[in-house]
């Protein structure tokens, strides 16, 4: 299977890479920084020298063609200015998913947040600027006609993963381990008959590969 990734030199991204790779599958994406393309081919991980943002969608169409499916799990998070947020976070999927339909690319795995993340903390006006921005994404992606998964994964840990997680229509906002939400796409890329479904993901007990079987029945 190959897989074009955006944000494939972040948190979970890198990991949903290296996790395809070891399984023998073909994972791509783009980079900005030399020393994040020789990371990941320490991985067995290929990538390619680009910015969503400056990219256009016929080069963005180009680089990812001949791809199974695309994960867009990039994110400004609120970290950098409120344009990069918006350009990224909130623009970028849309973007990504007109070059996946210009490319003949027809699964789109968004990597989202849970709509209540992290409310009892009283974030930012930044923070609440990129909520705005992962629900726009969203609204634009379900609009499309791709097939679609929105995975929206509760607070994210670098703690090592369980295997196990708590997966379905509507959770409770905990905590997951950024391992699990990888392995929980990775088997989400394995099921193409779930396809435009919204999906919330947190720590949990179920094995992954029991989590995603048992969403067959959902309905679509």
């Amino acid at each position: 299977m190959k897989v074009f990734i955006i944000g494939v030199a972040g948190g979970v991204g890198r990991r949903v890479a290296e996790q395809l790779a070891e399984a023998g599958d073909e994972p791509t994406g783009l980079v900005r920084r030399p020393e994040q393309a020789a990371a990941l081919a320490a991985s067995g991980v290929r990538t390619a020298a680009g910015d969503l943002v400056a990219m256009s969608v016929d080069e963005l169409a180009e680089a990812m063609r001949g791809s199974d499916a695309v994960v867009f799990s990039a994110g400004a998070g609120g970290r950098d200015s409120d344009d990069a947020t918006t350009q990224v976070d909130g623009d970028g999927p849309g973007k990504l998913a007109a070059a996946a339909k210009l490319a003949g690319v027809r699964r789109f795995v968004l990597v989202s947040v849970f709509p209540e993340a992290w409310r009892e903390r009283r974030m930012d006006a930044a923070f609440e600027r990129y909520m705005v921005q992962k629900k726009k994404a969203e609204t634009h992606l379900v609009l499309t006609g791709l097939d679609w998964l929105i995975v929206r994964p509760s607070a994210l840990t670098n703690e090592p993963g369980t295997g196990r997680v708590d997966l379905g229509l509507a959770k409770t906002h905990t905590e997951i381990a950024r391992d699990d939400v990888a392995a929980t796409i990775v088997a989400l890329l394995r099921a193409p008959h779930l396809k435009r479904l919204i999906l919330e993901v947190t720590g949990g007990p179920t094995p992954i590969a029991d989590a995603v079987e048992a969403m067959t029945g959902a309905p679509q």
